[in-house]
C-alpha cells in the first residue's frame, strides 16, 4: 500500500469529521488523521490534540510565516489549517493521511500533491444538513444563516472534486470513502446523474434559506 493524502470537504452539517473519525476508528492501521489547527475556540466536549489544535491568532499568523502548513484558510472569521509535520509523520508510518479541511485548503492540497484523493460529502436532503447546523447548538441564528451562505459557494465548488459521497449513513459513507482509496483504477467516478442532482439540491437548499 503506497500512502496518500485524502481530503475530506463539506458544508457545516455535511458529517466529514464523524466520517473522518470512523474512518480513522474503524481502520486505525490504515488510515491516520491529521488534526488542523484553528483560531476559534474549543466547543463543548472537544479537547486539545484531539479535536483541533486551538492556537492564538498570533501563534497562527506566524506559523504560516514560516511556512509550517500544508494548507490553510479562513473560515467563519476564524483561521484553520493542516501541520506539515503531522502529514509527513503519517505518511511515514505507512498510513494514509485523512484530512478533514474545507475546500480552499483542497484546492490548496490538491494543487501541491497530484496523487491526492479528493472527496466532497453531502447528506441526499438539503434540509437535513439545515438541521444538522440548527441541532448542534453552537451557532446564533445569524451564524447558521452564514454558514449556509457559504454552504451554497462550497456546494457550487463540488464538481472540483474526483468523488462525491452522500452521507445518509453513517457506516455506508465510512465504506464509501474506504472503497474510493482503495480504488487506484481511476480517480474521477461520476453517475450520469450526479449533475442535475446537484443543481437541484443548491436550488432546494436556496429555497430552505429563504423560508428561514
Amino acid at each position: 500500500m503506497t500512502p496518500r493524502i485524502v481530503v475530506l470537504s463539506a458544508p457545516s452539517g455535511g458529517g466529514k469529521t464523524t466520517i473522518a473519525k470512523t474512518v480513522r476508528e474503524q481502520y486505525p492501521d490504515r488510515f491516520g488523521f491529521s488534526v488542523s489547527a484553528t483560531t476559534r475556540k474549543p466547543r463543548s466536549g472537544e479537547t486539545e490534540g484531539v479535536d483541533y489544535y486551538f492556537w492564538k491568532p498570533d501563534e497562527f499568523l506566524k506559523g504560516v510565516n514560516h511556512g509550517k502548513f500544508l494548507e490553510h484558510a479562513q473560515y467563519g472569521g476564524e483561521l484553520y489549517g493542516t501541520l506539515k509535520s503531522d502529514v509527513q509523520q503519517i505518511l511515514d508510518s505507512g498510513r494514509h493521511v485523512l484530512l478533514d479541511i474545507e475546500v480552499q485548503g483542497a484546492e490548496q492540497v490538491r494543487k501541491l500533491d497530484p496523487n491526492v484523493l479528493t472527496i466532497f460529502i453531502l447528506p441526499s436532503d438539503p434540509r437535513v444538513l439545515i438541521r444538522r447546523l440548527v441541532e448542534r447548538g453552537s451557532e446564533t441564528p445569524e451564524q447558521i444563516q452564514q454558514r449556509l451562505e457559504r454552504a451554497t459557494y462550497e456546494i457550487g465548488q463540488a464538481t472540483e472534486f474526483q468523488r462525491w459521497i452522500r452521507n445518509d449513513d453513517l457506516q455506508e459513507a465510512v465504506r464509501a470513502v474506504v472503497k474510493a482509496v482503495e480504488d487506484r483504477a481511476g480517480t474521477v467516478v461520476r453517475d450520469r446523474h450526479d449533475i442535475a442532482w446537484l443543481n437541484s439540491y443548491l436550488k432546494q437548499l436556496k429555497s430552505e434559506q429563504q423560508k428561514g
